[in-house]
């Protein structure tokens, strides 16, 4: 139960216009923080869908090892990269564990942020062109996920194929999507809309 929901339930029998008035002031200020201070404490991971590139899917010429031949981030994408590191230096994380997807535009989303070292991590590639890898990527992912619990704060630069497979939530481009490893299953705890 987040700290709203607890509030709210301490009110209920107070009447409608109460409790109206408290959903409507903080519930997604008061939710968002619980996200950022799961993160922040290394008790979950914040999965990052790479910024604004414009297009869809990737051109038919792509190669890994090529930015030229990929969709890339705009300049808006860019700046918005920028605004998401702010956002977690804002909420106390200065440092993470960054790992990201190996293609272009998800590796500069991640130095962009600008919270340390990015590790390539080829379980984060998008597998949207390919779903024969989905399961075996997957898994990686839930394990690495499982592995680093608790210890720092971590961001996986991804894309949305890969957070839909492993949280059920599709995303925007710049949307976190927090999860913590679970008994057995892997929780979703919620999201955090990019930074205007």
């Amino acid at each position: 139960m987040t700290t709203v929901s607890r509030i709210l339930a301490s009110f209920a029998g107070c009447g409608v216009v109460l409790i109206a008035s408290l959903s409507s002031a903080g519930a997604a200020d008061a939710s968002e923080t619980e996200l950022w201070q799961a993160v922040a404490s290394g008790r979950a991971v914040a999965l990052l869908r790479h910024a604004s590139a414009p297009g869809f899917s990737d051109p038919p010429n792509f190669d890994l090892n090529d930015c030229s031949t990929q969709r890339n981030l705009s300049e808006a994408g860019r700046a918005e990269a920028a605004r998401i590191g702010d956002a977690f230096r804002a909420n106390g994380i200065e440092q993470a564990v960054v790992l990201s997807s190996q293609w272009c535009r998800a590796l500069d989303t991640a130095r962009l942020l600008d919270l340390g070292e990015v590790t390539p991590t080829p379980a984060l590639n998008s597998f949207f062109e390919d779903r024969s890898s989905r399961a075996t990527q997957t898994r990686a992912v839930q394990q690495l996920i499982q592995d680093g619990a608790g210890k720092r704060p971590r961001v996986f630069v991804t894309h949305q194929v890969n957070i839909t497979a492993l949280s059920g939530q599709s995303s925007a481009s710049g949307e976190l999507i927090v999860v913590r490893p679970g008994t057995g299953v892997m929780q979703t705890l919620g999201r955090i809309a990019p930074p205007d």
